[in-house]
């Protein structure tokens, strides 16, 4: 049997993306192997380095196109917000917009240009 087991994204910066999901998701490290480290909430982060070496790409990797993202719910959206509007330097796909269906979402960058979708848990 095969069991998912969370998503690894690719950093160049283990320790600011350590910060970025812990500070603004509070995500806590389970396990931390240097260029490995696994977070709260089945997140897995790896350097680029160690991630091109592993999965043999020869150098030609690319970086996130954008045709995927970290999903994220929340029950105190307003409160994301503001904590969101706190943080420096967020790059916004899009500021909060509410959906045809009625939940609110806001869709922004982590450090290195994974898209992150937080929306309401109940709407």
């Amino acid at each position: 049997m095969i069991k998912y087991s969370g998503t690894l994204i690719a950093v160049d910066d283990m320790e600011r993306s350590k910060m970025f999901y812990r500070e603004l998701f509070g995500l806590e490290v389970e396990e931390d192997n240097g260029a490995n480290v696994m977070l709260s909430g089945g997140i897995y982060l790896q350097t680029y380095d160690t991630w091109n070496e592993f999965a043999e790409f020869g150098g030609n990797i690319t970086r996130p196109n954008n045709s995927s993202e970290l999903y994220f719910a929340t029950d105190d959206m307003d409160g994301f917000l503001d904590k969101l509007e706190r943080c420096e330097n967020i790059r916004y796909v899009h500021h909060v917009k509410k959906h045809s269906w009625g939940q609110r979402a806001v869709r922004f960058y982590d450090p290195d240009g994974h898209i992150i979708e937080v929306g309401e848990s109940s709407f």
